[in-house]
């Protein structure tokens, strides 16, 4: 599905996504990755039976307000010991599929919220 943000002053927001990708203003993405609006993607882990409390302790470098996480083509979500770091900074957690989570980062993002994405393309 191709969905443009009618909004000014995103830098980085989802432009389509796929089963297995994401189209980030226009360039395509196989990897599973973290995007903020002020920063490019960057790689995150592949798949979600692999999920480390390491790989969303890194998420708070970034330093968000709220994660946005999407879990793959399921609905799933992640242990809470997981993501005990994030709830101890007080940052807020939403998962849901990646299709939905595109959707919700390119609102939040344009809302100017300090939103970051957790994609899994599993």
């Amino acid at each position: 599905m191709k969905f443009t943000l009618a909004t000014t002053g995103v830098l980085h927001a989802f432009s389509a996504y796929g089963d297995d990708w994401v189209e980030i203003n226009g360039e395509r993405h196989t990897n599973s990755l973290s995007l903020m609006a002020d920063r490019a993607a960057i790689p995150w882990t592949d798949r979600f039976e692999a999920l480390q409390a390491a790989d969303f302790d890194l998420l708070l470098t970034e330093r968000p307000e709220l994660v946005v996480f999407g879990s793959g083509r399921q609905f799933r979500f992640p242990h809470p010991r997981l993501t005990q770091a994030l709830a101890s900074a007080h940052v807020g957690l939403e998962v849901m599929d990646t299709r939905a989570a595109c959707r919700t980062f390119n609102v939040l993002a344009g809302e100017g919220r300090r939103v970051l994405a957790a994609i899994l393309l599993d």
